[in-house]
């Protein structure tokens, strides 16, 4: 890879990196961290990078990086348990967007990150599964049970419209 591709790449996939970490994470400043460690380590290893394969390596290390800094992060915060994750019946409308939100983030770590590669960036089940270190079965499994929990979590689209 050449240092105008890296350029490039930059260009093209620094918005899209950020909003998969940032909506994965929910802090914009570790999300910035995050997608500048993973920028840092494609520019050492530039020379062995093909072009073409340039975003998947960048998304697979940023969602490495982004691991371990929850991984990290769990280790330094003590453990509360908060009942916010109990779904309630509401008669008021709080915006279908924010409740979507809410249920995503109750998901676990790995199903939250290969929803959102799936269903918000559009990676096939072979890429997600090439960024996660995955099997592409397994990367299904996942993707259904997430998709299960959120139907379970929201309910019917009628209670959110």
């Amino acid at each position: 890879m050449t240092v105008s591709e890296f350029n490039a790449c930059v260009d093209e996939h620094s918005d899209g990196l950020y909003r998969f970490i940032l909506k994965n994470i929910k802090d914009e400043d570790k999300a910035r961290d995050v997608v500048q460690d993973a920028y840092e380590k494609m520019w050492k290893k530039v020379d062995d990078i093909q072009a073409g394969k340039a975003k998947s390596y960048l998304f697979t290390t940023a969602y490495h990086c982004m691991i371990d800094g929850i991984r990290k992060y769990k280790r330094e915060q003590p453990f509360d348990i908060e009942n916010d994750d109990i779904p309630h019946d509401s008669n008021h409308y709080t915006g279908a967007k924010e409740i979507v939100s809410k249920a995503v983030q109750q998901l676990p770590a790995v199903q939250r990150s290969v929803l959102m590669l799936r269903d918000y960036e559009g990676y096939s089940y072979k890429e997600i599964s090439e960024i996660t270190s995955l099997t592409e079965a397994k990367v299904k499994v996942y993707i259904y049970r997430a998709r299960m929990f959120l139907k379970n979590y929201i309910g019917s689209p009628e209670k959110i419209i």
